[in-house]
């Protein structure tokens, strides 16, 4: 029976969490964090109202327990935008359950992680009051992962830490100890603008960002030489191309969009290097004004393949949900960098979903598959309260 009302708990707590619209941008989540507070104050768990680094866009820190180790359970309320409605089957926001599946903006990513968190966090609430064995739980409920701001940053800056982090991102339940890094460019090429009528007065951005995009396509070809064992290959693609004002005027500039994904062993740094050694080139070969920068970075991560925490993760996860052991990594970005590169604590990605199913229409989640994965994780952090790796 005990069993059966986890499920219904857990089944009701993502349905709850998904309903609230908290896209980003704008960075919507005030709302879902009055929920989060409200609930976990009926489970007498005090939770805080963490405003850095926003006053308007609170984040939520919580924490049970006082011995050690202790362990983080990290997850982003933000989700992004709905996109076009009348592509979902159901609305985005209502929660509809079918065929054992809850659909809706977030469920996978990530509301059914925030969800098995937080009631984690009541069950070893009592573990611990009733002295089992001792450790300490704290609880990251971030905003801004979808936009790389520091949501999980700041939290742990402001004493949310602990020796362990987990990601509760959706892995379909096999554990990551490392993930590519993001960095997106923005590149604007030069032009001088004409009515079309007279084009050989003006200067075409667009014919000048010809031999840009050539040299894109072979830097792309370039990095895709460049692999690692766990999270594959690195790319540089183009993913917008931005120009003109009017149907009969000629450019002045043509901006151009790379989402460079990148391996652990790269650097953001390194990457920019190569980006301005590139359009260097190009601006003294064609004569081009050109111009770049960064605009958004996710780091790569990576902790030990043989870590012991990770490898309790592995365990659990294959005896539950017959999940591989062997080691892996995941190629999207997470705030898992943010505990590894920025506080120095060993994390992992691990989490009950289909990755697939992020920022999809009809987005959804097996409700089956995320109790399984409320068992592991149950499973794994008493193996790790019982013993610290």
């Amino acid at each position: 029976m005990a069993q059966t009302r986890t499920k219904s708990e857990l089944a009701e707590l993502i349905a709850d969490l998904v309903a609230i619209e908290t896209e980003n941008p704008p960075g919507n989540e005030a709302g879902c964090t009055d929920y989060i507070i409200d609930w976990f104050d009926e489970h007498g768990i005090d939770a805080d109202r963490v405003e850095q680094p926003y006053p308007d866009r609170p984040q939520v820190g919580a924490r049970v327990g006082d011995g050690d180790p202790t362990i983080v359970l990290n997850g982003h309320i933000d989700v992004v935008p709905a996109g076009d409605l009348d592509q979902w089957s159901t609305g985005p926001y209502d929660a509809v359950i079918e065929d054992g599946s809850l659909y809706g903006r977030g469920s996978v990513d990530m509301k059914t992680g925030v969800a098995l968190g937080m009631l984690a966090m009541t069950e070893f609430k009592h573990t611990f009051e009733g002295g089992k064995f001792d450790g300490s739980l704290v609880f990251h409920a971030a905003i801004g992962e979808e936009t790389a701001e520091p949501g999980t940053k700041s939290l742990l800056e402001a004493g949310y830490d602990g020796d362990y982090g987990v990601v509760l991102e959706p892995t379909g339940m096999r554990t990551a100890t490392s993930e590519k890094g993001l960095a997106w460019y923005e590149i604007t090429v030069m032009g001088d603008p004409s009515h079309a009528s007279r084009p050989d007065q003006g200067t075409n951005a667009i014919q000048h960002a010809r031999p840009v995009l050539d040299a894109l396509t072979a830097y792309d070809e370039e990095v895709r030489k460049r692999e690692d064992a766990l999270v594959g290959q690195a790319y540089a693609t183009v993913t917008k191309l931005e120009a003109g004002t009017k149907e009969n005027v000629v450019p002045e500039k043509a901006v151009i969009t790379v989402d460079r994904r990148f391996l652990p062993s790269e650097s953001a740094d390194e990457i920019d290097d190569e980006i301005d050694d590139l359009l260097t080139e190009i601006a003294v070969d064609h004569g081009v004004g050109i111009n770049w920068e960064r605009t958004r970075t996710y780091e790569s991560a990576s902790i030990p393949t043989d870590s012991d925490f990770a490898s309790v993760f592995r365990e659990r996860s294959a005896a539950v949900a017959d999940v591989s052991t062997e080691p892996w990594g995941i190629q999207a970005s997470t705030d898992v960098r943010n505990f590894v590169n920025d506080a120095g604590i060993e994390a992992i990605t691990w989490g009950p979903g289909d990755i697939s199913q992020a920022h999809t229409y009809d987005e959804h989640v097996d409700l089956a598959h995320a109790a399984d994965g409320y068992e592991v994780l149950t499973r794994a952090l008493t193996d790790l309260f019982r013993s610290e790796p």
